[in-house]
C-alpha cells in the first residue's frame, strides 16, 4: 500500500515520520532502501533522452532516488511547492546565487551571515561575475528599503543570524522586496521548519543546512532549496547537473533517517537553549547573552512573531575574561565539545576571536571575542552543571 502524506490536513510530527518514505516495491520493505547506483536502466531507444534532464532517474549527477524522497519530505515540512537538495548548505547557497543571478544584478544581504554567504557575496560573485552587493543591517527594515535599488534581484536574509542571533522580519521584508520586483530568500538553519517556515511568511527560497539540525546526529552534509518548481528547476539544471553540487544517495538516506525525529530534538533543543541562556544571564561573569528566547533580546518580539514554538537551540555569549581565559574555560568542559557546526544531538562550543574580519559587522559587544554555544539534548541540568564547573575552574565563579 502507498503512502502519500504531505498535506496540511497531517501534523508536522506525522509528515516528518511519513512523507518521503514508502514501502519498497520489490521486497515489501516498510524503509525505503539506500540506492547506490550512479546509472539507472536507459529505455528501449535512449537516442531521445535528454542527458540533462532530472526528470525520472538517469544519471545520479542528475538526480536519485533517495535524493527525491528527502526531497518530497523537505517541501511539505517547510510548507513549499519544491525543493532541490544538493551536496551541502553551502551548495545549496552557492547554487541559488549562481542559477538566479547575472551580471548586473544588485543583492542585498545580511550583515550577520554564514562566512560563506559573506565570501559568496561580498567577493566571489561581486569580482568574478560582476554582481553588485550591498551589505545591510537586515534587522533594519528602513535601511533595507533604502538599500534597494532599480537592479536589485534578490534580498539574502539569515535570521535567527549566524553567529549574532540578530532577527530580521521576514514577512516585513517579503513585502519591501515584492514591492519593488526583487525576490527574497533566507537561511532557516538556526531556526529549522519545526520552529519558522519562511515560505508561509512570504520569503521565495528557504535553504537549509541539512548537515545541522534536520540530520541532527553530526555525520551527513547536505543543503536544500525550497521554493516554487519554475526557480527550482533552473536550480537543478545548471546548479545541480552542470556544477555537479549533486548529494550522495548515502547522506540523502542518512538525513532522511535523522529528519524523522526533529519535531522531537527541537522541542528539547528549544528547551534546553532557553533554560541555558536564562542561566547564563544570571551570572556575573557573563557580559552577554544573545539569544531570541531572552525577553532583552533586541530582535524578541519579532521572534515571538515568527518562530513557534521555540526560539532554536544556538546563543552566543561573552564572559568577562581576557583571551585566554576563553581558552581555559573550553579547555575544562567535559560534557560539552569544542567543534565547529551546530544542531547535533550533543552540545558544541567554539570561541570566536578579537580578529574576525567581520567584527566591524557585529553589534559592539561581540569584539572583544565570545562563543557561538549549540546546546545539545542532554539533560540541561548536566548541561549547565559543566559550565559552572569550567568557570570555577578558571577563577570566573
Amino acid at each position: 500500500m502507498s503512502k502519500r502524506i504531505y498535506g496540511d490536513e497531517y501534523g508536522f510530527q506525522t509528515r516528518a515520520v511519513h512523507t518521503g518514505n514508502d514501502v519498497d516495491s520489490e521486497t515489501g520493505a516498510i524503509k525505503r532502501p539506500i540506492t547506490m547506483a550512479n546509472s539507472y536502466e536507459l529505455p528501449y531507444d535512449p537516442t531521445d533522452v535528454n542527458w540533462s534532464s532530472a526528470a525520472g532517474n538517469l544519471y545520479t549527477r542528475n538526480g536519485g532516488s533517495n535524493q527525491k524522497y528527502l526531497q518530497e519530505k523537505l517541501a511539505s515540512l517547510e510548507g513549499g511547492e519544491d525543493c532541490v537538495v544538493l551536496a551541502s548548505g553551502v551548495a545549496a547557497l552557492s547554487g541559488l546565487f549562481f542559477a538566479l543571478l547575472q551580471s548586473g544584478d544588485h543583492v542585498i544581504f545580511s550583515s550577520v551571515t554564514y562566512i560563506a554567504v559573506y565570501r559568496l557575496l561580498n567577493e566571489l560573485f561581486n569580482n568574478k561575475f560582476h554582481v553588485e552587493t550591498t551589505i545591510v543591517d537586515t534587522s533594519d527594515l528602513d535601511a533595507v528599503r533604502t538599500a534597494i535599488r532599480p537592479n536589485t534581484k534578490l534580498i539574502h536574509i539569515e535570521t535567527p543570524g549566524n553567529p549574532t542571533l540578530t532577527i530580521s522580519d521576514i514577512s516585513a521584508i517579503a513585502d519591501i522586496a515584492h514591492e519593488k520586483g526583487a525576490l527574497l530568500s533566507v537561511d532557516n538553519t538556526f531556526a529549522s521548519p519545526f520552529n519558522q517556515r519562511p515560505i508561509e511568511l512570504g520569503a521565495d527560497f528557504t535553504i537549509e543546512s541539512l548537515t545541522k539540525y534536520i540530520n541532527g546526529h553530526g555525520d551527513a552534509m547536505g543543503g536544500a532549496i525550497i521554493g516554487k518548481t519554475e526557480y527550482l528547476d533552473i536550480i537543478r539544471a545548471q546548479s545541480q547537473i552542470n556544477l555537479g553540487g549533486t548529494i550522495s544517495p548515502f547522506n540523502a538516506w542518512l538525513i532522511m533517517r535523522g529528519s524523522v525525529t526533529l519535531p522531537l530534538r527541537m522541542r528539547q533543543h528549544n528547551e534546553n537553549a532557553l533554560k541555558v541562556a536564562k542561566w547564563l544571564e544570571a551570572q556575573p561573569c557573563v557580559s552577554f547573552v544573545a539569544y531570541p528566547g531572552l525577553e532583552r533580546h533586541k530582535g524578541h518580539e519579532t521572534a515571538v512573531k515568527q518562530m513557534s514554538p521555540g526560539f532554536g537551540g544556538v546563543l552566543s555569549f561573552g564572559l568577562k575574561a581576557d583571551h585566554d581565559t576563553h581558552n581555559r574555560f573550553v579547555s575544562c568542559l567535559k560534557v560539552i565539545t569544542s567543534a565547529v557546526s551546530l544542531g547535533h544531538d550533543e552540545s558544541l562550543i567554539v570561541f570566536l576571536g578579537e580578529n574576525d574580519e567581520r567584527q566591524y559587522l557585529y553589534p559592539e559587544e561581540f569584539h572583544n571575542g565570545f562563543f557561538r554555544f549549540s546546546v545539545g539534548i542532554e539533560d540541561v541540568e548536566d548541561i549547565i552543571e559543566d559550565l559552572r564547573q569550567a568557570l570555577k575552574t578558571v577563577g570566573l565563579l
